[in-house]
């Protein structure tokens, strides 16, 4: 910002010099406006031409003054804008480097493949929690887009193995296959399954019929953005307040209510209780909307279900009080 902020400067600086050139040279010796202005150009560039009309001893001392000043601030100009391109580079060199390092140490991370609109979403909703994650993206271009953002980002295909790899996708929590085209994500997920089986992979379909060979390739879960958005749509029409809530709830919409998934541990103090003696609703303000279970879900829970190990709660409540009640369901008091 410094350095932009002394170019800016200096350029303010020549062309003011260039101003000044070329009025003096009008009225001190009566030559048009172009004239003295193209008498200025050819000084400060320093090319040599003649001068354009013979010059009178006055003529010939604002000269000098317009030379010492003029081409001084083009060469501070030059030696400026060298200056901030090296620097420019300089950073930009550690910056790839800074992030290297940083992905080559990620550890339970999640993959975005595909920098796009589908991609932007997910990265901006993991870092709201905040997780770790990076994107792989082919198009450096396209990639450009989200320096701002300060993610980690690998320019490359994520087709290939060697990119996954580098992608530390041996060690990866999960991975979504965004790209544009279902071709390219049929070939990521069938990559990302053979280097790393137990991996999460959730894939974006574009036509109906991708959705099936996605899941025989290995897909979790397959998620098509134009299905999603015409069911929205019809239930924008159909029912809107439980749209709304639904809005509210998961995005944080109006207020600050959300819905999460909270995991009943090993030592666990709610193991063995029933809903209603874990006293979750009345000593921590939280609802619980079903639990999640190895053989189903079970929606809108009895008082008197009992709560087991690896159990999920989805419950619902303010941010704060689900956090509380996270940290209370890992462990024993």
């Amino acid at each position: 910002m410094r350095m932009l902020r002394s170019l800016r400067l200096i350029a303010v600086a020549l062309l003011g010099v260039m101003l000044a050139g070329t009025a003096g040279f009008h009225f001190i010796e009566g030559w048009p406006w172009f004239d003295g202005f193209y008498m200025v150009v050819t000084t400060l560039t320093t090319i040599g031409y003649q001068e354009v009309h013979p010059l009178s001893q006055a003529g010939r001392v604002f000269n000098v003054f317009i030379i010492l000043s003029g081409v001084s601030l083009v060469f501070l100009f030059i030696g400026a804008l060298t200056k901030a391109l090296l620097e420019f580079e300089f950073q930009t060199f550690l910056g790839r480097r800074r992030m290297e390092r940083e992905i080559g140490q990620l550890t339970g991370h999640y993959i975005l493949c595909g920098a796009g609109r589908v991609g932007r979403s997910v990265a901006r909703e993991l870092a709201r929690r905040p997780v770790p994650f990076m994107f792989i993206e082919q198009s450096e271009a396209k990639a450009q887009r989200y320096v701002r953002e300060d993610w980690l980002l690998q320019i490359g295909d994520a087709t290939q193995e060697a990119t996954l790899r580098q992608a530390r996708i041996e060690y990866a929590a999960g991975l979504v296959a965004a790209t544009t085209t279902d071709a390219s994500n049929l070939y990521i997920v069938l990559t990302a399954r053979g280097l790393n089986p137990g991996l999460k992979i959730i894939a974006r379909a574009s036509e109906e019929d991708a959705e099936k060979h996605l899941r025989t390739a290995g897909a979790d879960a397959v998620v098509s953005p134009y299905l999603f958005a015409g069911q929205r749509i019809a239930q924008s029409f159909l029912r809107p307040h439980v749209v709304s809530f639904l809005d509210t709830a998961t995005t944080q919409l109006g207020m600050d209510l959300e819905i999460e998934e909270i995991c009943v541990g090993q030592n666990s103090r709610f193991a063995g209780m029933t809903i209603e003696s874990s006293r979750v609703r009345q000593e921590r303000g939280v609802i619980v909307l079903a639990v999640k279970r190895a053989d189903g879900m079970r929606f809108n829970p009895a008082p008197d279900d009992r709560i087991e190990v690896g159990d999920y709660l989805i419950a619902m409540g303010e941010p704060a009080q689900l956090r509380q009640l996270e940290k209370a369901a890992a462990a024993r008091p």
